[in-house]
């Protein structure tokens, strides 16, 4: 077995770039996911390292010393990313010239040969899943007879190597909290609506929604939700109570875990039988979801220990919703709101303008469903075109944007790429601002998160913190737009 570094390479100050993070960029409250895409391959590699250098505000100089003696080193990179993936590629050729160095992530699987026409540092990368992949790389299989890669052979001609099958059974991956707790502070890990410290990790992989903007399943995952076993992933908490007992939160990162409402409700039956949502009990959990969960999921759901779901509501507008294939009704995703609410479930809602469709009405439109349905807190994207997805076709052929890969400034926070005959760019970007204005700017959500503060020292002190960075968020936003 090769000796192998996985690597989320050095970037900007704040900027949540790694695997588990949906949109790369810097956020308007410091957070970072889990590398949880560079853990589940470092987890089949014997004798691995995982480095995630940005949650751990880590420099190259910080790191450098760790590729010395590396035989294999895998750098997972992103389209925002991406020039500075190329570059760390690169200083890693010339201190360490016999490593082979690969890249994984969405960018390259979709656009296989950019990174290799690009740099003559990166020797291959990896298209798809990539788990079995690497670990064959790994084992010192010939790079010629390794599924799934394109790769440069000796007389420096691209090679695209056929591809490989998505793998069916889920539980022949092994859990990845042990690479955490081995590599990783627990700690640096951390989201404005999540306890802290937080375990996220999947349960299974793919979405069967269509969304037009979402990378992961139109890349990597695909549309085919696959699934572990509920044994599988009790197997997993149960190694996150008892070896990182700091924990006060598991988040299950699947693209939509609610997708599959009966097994949802026997993984939540399988969590209660454990003491989840029992008195006195260490440990919530929290899933991503859609906002059509029927009241009778969400009963069996918060009966048993689910604290927060993160909800992609997207827009307030049917037709937008029509647009993107979200598979959505407003007036369900408002029903299910107002169940959440009565259940006591805590509700993070995530909303994108500019996506095709938008106006100025439609954005009014989206304002006043956020106050309707009034999730705890919410975050408010610019819509992304990442290559690989519906989006980005649709936005090149309708000259909405320019096909470039600059979907960040300098400083890493989000540009307004899409642009609109009768809606500007300019005008969707400023729009953010006056979206997180309005929604938390009322009296009645600023006496919420006031009574929250007061009933909690830890989360007064947290609170005023995020408050801080959200305030330098919006006026370094306007900087970069001036």
């Amino acid at each position: 077995m090769m000796r192998s570094l996985f690597l989320q390479a050095p970037s900007f100050d704040g900027y949540d770039g790694g695997a588990g993070a949906r949109y790369q960029m810097k956020r308007e409250v410091r957070s970072f996911w889990y590398p949880t895409w560079l853990a589940q391959p470092a987890a089949m590699v014997p004798g691995s390292r995982l480095i995630d250098a940005p949650a751990h505000d880590q420099s190259w100089d910080d790191i450098k010393h760790e590729v010395d003696g590396k035989e294999l080193v895998i750098l997972h990179t992103s389209t925002p990313s991406f020039r500075q993936d190329l570059h760390t590629a690169e200083l890693i050729r010339a201190r360490n010239p016999g490593a082979l160095i690969g890249l994984i992530g969405a960018k390259v699987a979709v656009e296989p040969e950019v990174a290799l026409r690009r740099s003559a540092a990166v020797d291959f990368v990896c298209r798809n899943e990539f788990d079995f992949t690497v670990k064959e790389v790994a084992e010192g299989v010939p790079l010629a007879e390794v599924k799934g890669i394109t790769w440069r052979d000796p007389a420096g001609e691209i090679v695209h190597n056929p591809d490989r099958a998505m793998l069916e059974n889920m539980d022949d991956l092994p859990m990845v909290s042990p690479i955490y707790k081995r590599d990783l502070t627990i700690e640096r890990y951390f989201g404005g609506y999540l306890k802290h410290p937080y375990v996220s990790f999947y349960t299974g992989r793919g979405c069967k929604s269509r969304c037009t903007f979402c990378l992961w399943p139109q890349t990597v995952g695909g549309h085919n939700y696959r699934t572990r076993s509920i044994a599988n992933v009790v197997e997993e908490v149960q190694y996150v109570l008892r070896e990182i007992p700091q924990t006060k939160e598991i988040f299950f990162d699947d693209d939509t875990l609610t997708d599959n409402a009966p097994r949802v409700e026997e993984l939540a039956r399988a969590l209660g039988a454990i003491g989840f949502g029992k008195p006195g009990f260490p440990m919530s959990w929290s899933c991503n979801a859609k906002a059509n969960v029927p009241r009778k999921t969400l009963e069996v759901m918060k009966a048993n220990g689910c604290r927060l779901l993160l909800v992609g509501y997207e827009s307030g507008n049917q037709k937008i919703l029509h647009n993107i294939k979200k598979g959505l009704l407003v007036e369900v995703a408002k029903r299910f709101s107002k169940d959440c609410r009565e259940l006591g479930i805590v509700v993070h809602g995530t909303f994108i303008l500019g996506l095709p469709g938008e106006t100025l009405e439609t954005i009014e439109e989206t304002i006043a469903f956020a106050k309707e349905v009034n999730p705890h807190t919410l975050q408010v994207s610019l819509a992304a075109p990442y290559p690989g997805t519906f989006l980005y076709k649709q936005a090149v052929e309708n000259d909405w944007f320019d096909g470039g890969d600059h979907l960040l400034t300098e400083g890493g926070t989000q540009i307004a790429q899409l642009s609109y005959p009768h809606l500007p760019a300019s005008v969707i970007f400023d729009k953010v601002e006056e979206f997180y204005k309005r929604f938390y700017f009322r009296p009645s959500k600023m006496a919420a998160i006031l009574g929250e503060m007061f009933r909690d020292w830890d989360m007064m002190k947290r609170r005023l913190r995020e408050g801080v960075e959200f305030f330098s968020f919006l006026r370094n936003r306007k900087q970069a737009a001036a």
